[in-house]
């Protein structure tokens, strides 16, 4: 994942600095994800760990399925606050969903944690990011609101849910940040390329079990 300024204040003079985290490899409770690839099952490596998701989607041709979670570590480069006025979503390509099966990565998810985050429907005709609270246990994490003030010594981290039921969509996200008078623009992508989630729906899916992989309907 890649995260890019644009506009605002002249080079050298940005007070805001986005480091990537893990991008947009980021499976649901480290252990749920799907992923669309045009193989049958007996061409598809068994799935990986969520920290070697990248390498091996890279090696499989494969493409998110559903969702796309991307995590986006904030900070500013001082201890000057730097407030992030507003977080957008771009899509600038829809296609019909892509061809393929779909392979599920879970293989025992479980837990009480769910980080607060931010969800974008790529589905909608104008899609907006939605503040969403998170819970632990049986207590609830408030959800985050923008304008949000983040410094040095006072990082943040974003979660970005993105998902389509209908479309192969192609999408960016754009964060814009303020700080003692200067503004600017960071672009989100994936190294340099939007971000590209498919649909799932009516597609075959599969597991992996000791046998390998499995339909997921038996």
């Amino acid at each position: 994942m890649s995260a890019r300024r644009t506009g605002g204040a002249p080079p050298g003079a940005d007070v805001a600095s986005v480091r990537t985290g893990r991008g947009s490899q980021v499976w649901e409770l480290g252990c749920a994800h799907n992923y669309v690839i045009d193989k049958p099952p007996r061409q598809v490596l068994p799935p990986p760990v969520e920290q070697d998701a990248a390498a091996w989607a890279g090696t499989q041709g494969a493409v998110h399925g559903r969702d796309t979670m991307v995590q986006i570590s904030v900070q500013g480069r001082t201890s000057t606050a730097v407030v992030l006025e507003a977080l957008r979503v771009r899509v600038v390509g829809r296609d019909t969903p892509a061809r393929g099966t779909v392979y599920a990565m879970e293989q025992g998810c479980g837990g009480e944690l769910t980080p607060r985050s931010f969800a974008v429907d790529l589905d909608a005709h104008r899609p907006t990011v939605r503040s969403l609270a998170g819970a632990d246990s049986d207590k609830t994490i408030p959800a985050m609101r923008i304008p949000y003030r983040v410094s040095a010594q006072d990082p943040e981290v974003l979660l970005v849910k993105a998902r389509t039921e209908s479309c192969d969509c192609r999408w960016y996200l754009e964060l814009d940040w303020s700080s003692q008078g200067r503004t600017g623009t960071v672009r989100i992508d994936d190294h340099g390329r939007p971000f590209r989630t498919s649909g799932i729906t009516g597609l075959p899916r599969y597991w992996y079990s000791g046998q390998g992989w499995t339909p997921a309907d038996e």
